[in-house]
């Protein structure tokens, strides 16, 4: 067992309202009057209100080569990401030189030395700090970071351990790309940071800051034949997203599986979680997890919420509505929480929480 001691969320600059994101970025990806249309009928339909963006609106024109684009994620990236793991770390009530391992995570940028190298000098961790950095999981990301954190707490109970998530999907458009994939895209993505303080079962600050949750296990899954449907596409002018209309029958066909098997793991049925945590990944995939799981409109009310805020921020996304849930009143003592998303393979990540009492 681990705890989650404390979330951080981060977010650059203001919120634009998605009118305003799309008069500005859809002349940059189409002068297709029909294809501008479909962007229109796309934004309506994507559940975001507003997003927050990297760069201020009028310097996305500027953005003509992924050199360029790479380096501001460095640069922001960097920036962001500290300001999510001093808030996590200032609310859990631990120093940064007592963090023992950092991993960190994300699918729209690339550095080497990575941005956890950058931030163990900013915020004053050990050189002797434990750095495991990761690219690739896409969204699921945010929930897998915590299961292999949790994975490593197992064997270290007395640690203190910080996941931390950069985001900044907006870096990635592709300009002249009217294909549908990266309308939606261009409609759907913010963002954003997170990072998440968690400690092993014998730490004394288990119970500090937010009061989140103990990670009782976790279930990863991998599902075969789906490599094309979602992911990126490395061209010569950066990622480009691969998505595909497939992916909520994916979600319909398994999920509903896989959370029954974590959860008998542990002796519990679908009907003992009353709390679920999810990947703000879009309308289409709520109505999958919705109807694989037969959740209630009430249960995904926050990640909606976080959807239409914010809009998906990728691995970021589902530790924003992990934060927005911990804000609530607390879940009855002993109480069960699922926390789940999803990823390029396409894979899924499910973590088991349990709410107790303060020690």
């Amino acid at each position: 067992m681990s705890r989650l001691v404390a979330v951080g969320p981060a977010l650059p600059g203001r919120a634009h309202p998605q009118q305003e994101i799309i008069d500005t970025i859809g002349p940059l990806l189409t002068s297709d009057p029909v294809r501008r249309a479909a962007l229109t009928r796309l934004q309506r339909s994507s559940g975001v209100r507003t997003r927050h963006l990297a760069l201020p609106l009028e310097q996305y024109a500027e953005l003509t080569s992924f050199g360029r684009a790479n380096d501001l994620f460095i640069s922001e990236g960097t920036t962001l990401a500290e300001e999510a793991c001093r808030t996590a770390l200032s609310r859990a009530g631990i120093a940064a030189a007592d963090v023992d391992f950092l991993l960190f995570t994300s699918v729209t940028g690339i550095s080497a030395p990575s941005i956890d190298a950058a931030l163990v000098g900013r915020l004053g961790l050990r050189n002797d700090v434990r750095r495991m950095p990761s690219f690739g999981l896409g969204c699921v990301a945010g929930a897998a970071g915590i299961a292999r954190v949790h994975d490593y707490l197992a064997g270290h109970p007395d640690h203190v351990a910080l996941l931390v998530s950069v985001e900044l999907c907006s870096l990635t458009f592709q300009r002249g790309d009217d294909s549908t994939a990266n309308l939606v895209s261009s409609a759907l993505f913010g963002d954003g940071a997170a990072a998440v303080v968690l400690t092993g079962q014998n730490h004394p600050a288990g119970r500090v800051g937010q009061g989140g949750p103990d990670v009782l296990g976790s279930r990863s899954c991998l599902y075969p034949d789906t490599a094309d449907d979602l992911g990126w596409h490395i061209k010569d002018t950066g990622f480009a997203i691969m998505l595909s209309a497939g992916l909520p029958q994916v979600i319909s066909e398994n999920l509903a599986g896989d959370v029954s098997i974590l959860l008998a793991e542990h002796s519990l049925a679908r009907e003992d979680v009353t709390t679920w945590i999810v990947h703000a990944g879009g309308p289409r995939i709520f109505d999958a997890v919705a109807a694989a799981l037969d959740l209630h409109e009430g249960d995904l009310q926050v990640s909606r919420s976080s959807l239409a805020a914010v809009g998906n921020l990728s691995s970021s996304s589902v530790l924003h509505v992990l934060d927005e849930t911990l804000k609530l009143d607390r879940p009855a003592p002993g109480s069960y929480g699922v926390l789940l998303a999803f990823g390029p393979g396409v894979c899924a990540e499910l973590v088991l929480l349990r709410w107790g009492v303060p020690e």
